[in-house]
């Protein structure tokens, strides 16, 4: 495992090499319902480091951003994607 020299809350990022990276499905609860999402690590790292920089439990901002998708994708593409706007506004 590669670490990057990126800090986010003060944290290195943990990332694998994009060829050997595999999604890893964790249990989330949206709304008092369990759904399941799977992203690779370096997705859910990003993803704990933008909910604890905002206060809030990660839960909670899964369900954010499942209610502002659209139906045509899923929630683990909903949440890549808000990690990389996320990452990519805090750039410029």
């Amino acid at each position: 495992m590669q670490i990057s020299k990126d800090f986010v809350s003060g944290q290195l990022l943990r990332y694998r090499p994009a060829m050997t990276a595999r999604p890893v499905k964790r249990s989330l609860t949206l709304h008092g319902h369990r759904t399941s999402v799977s992203l690779e690590e370096p997705f859910w790292d990003a993803f704990r480091c933008i909910a604890a920089d905002r206060g809030v439990p990660l839960n909670q901002l899964a369900a954010e951003i499942d209610d502002t998708r659209s139906g045509d994708g899923g929630l683990a593409s909903a949440i890549r994607v808000f990690v990389l706007a996320h990452y990519r506004a805090a750039t410029r």
